[in-house]
């Protein structure tokens, strides 16, 4: 039984950094493609995002908004990875 637990929490681990890795490449890519946008803002973008309201302030706010919630969860998720990695070592005794 503590060999069953050891293994699916070693596989708990793994999986979590996997998805730190992925979650900082996707934010690395995002945050390049967001950067890219606000320097030359093509007027395509505000044809694609409806042609109503909504400006580049706007636009400019919501992706800050939404990378420092992005960046949140991905602390969140690098406790828990850190957190399984130690009670798999600790219990690797």
């Amino acid at each position: 039984m503590h060999e069953e637990l050891s293994q699916k929490v070693r596989g708990a681990a793994v999986a979590a950094w996997w998805t730190v890795l992925i979650g900082v490449i996707w934010m690395t890519a995002g945050w390049f493609a967001f950067v890219g946008i606000m320097s030359c803002r093509p007027a395509w973008m505000l044809n694609l995002w409806g042609g109503g309201p909504i400006g580049w302030d706007d636009y400019q706010i919501m992706a800050i908004w939404f990378f420092g919630a992005f960046k949140l969860l991905l602390f969140i998720a690098i406790l828990i990875a850190i957190w399984l990695t130690l009670w798999q070592l600790r219990r690797g005794k």
